[in-house]
């Protein structure tokens, strides 16, 4: 019983599994903290294991890992320093930062866009005891937040256009 027909149609479904997967993480990446390029980067990682990795398939790879290292840190980067640029302290950003990561995973998706930027105010409000610099520094926080979606988006449209070339070579 030749069982080769019935791998190659399992393998046609995970693919096409993992393209759904990919573009749902590429799509979730307009919400801050969500992990998108990582999981399209574990995405290709499995698509890796089961089709091989080749010789195209290592230099992507690495590619693919540099690249969603690189969106991983712009977004703390991006969504910190706007605030940092407009006065904030470090511990307020912090806060807030802790903020987006926990409130997310307690009350996803929006915990953390609704709870950073209060814990952002509050804290500053304190620190600088004036409602319009507060006020300010939060305005910077969402627009570094917006900078980093855009980056995100970008650096995710890029892996997914990496992976495609990957799947060209891995298939010829």
């Amino acid at each position: 019983m030749n069982l080769e027909p019935f791998f190659e149609f399992l393998n046609s479904i995970a693919t096409a599994l993992m393209i759904l997967v990919a573009i749902v993480s590429l799509l979730g990446l307009v919400v801050p903290i969500f992990p998108g390029t990582v999981i399209i980067w574990i995405v290709t990682i499995i698509y890796g294991i089961l089709n091989g990795f080749g010789t195209a398939g290592w230099i992507i790879f690495i590619l693919l890992t540099i690249l969603m290292i690189i969106s991983t840190l712009a977004d703390n980067i991006l969504m910190g320093a706007k605030a940092r640029e407009n006065g904030a302290s470090w511990l307020s950003i912090g806060l807030a930062l802790g903020t987006a990561i926990i409130g997310t995973m307690i009350f996803p998706p929006i915990g953390g866009l609704i709870g950073a930027p209060i814990v952002l105010f509050i804290s500053e409000y304190n620190r600088v005891k004036d409602r319009e610099k507060a006020l300010a520094t939060v305005k910077a926080l969402a627009l570094g937040w917006g900078w980093a979606i855009v980056a995100r988006m970008g650096i995710g449209v890029v892996m997914l256009g990496l992976w495609a070339v990957w799947a060209f070579f891995n298939r010829a």
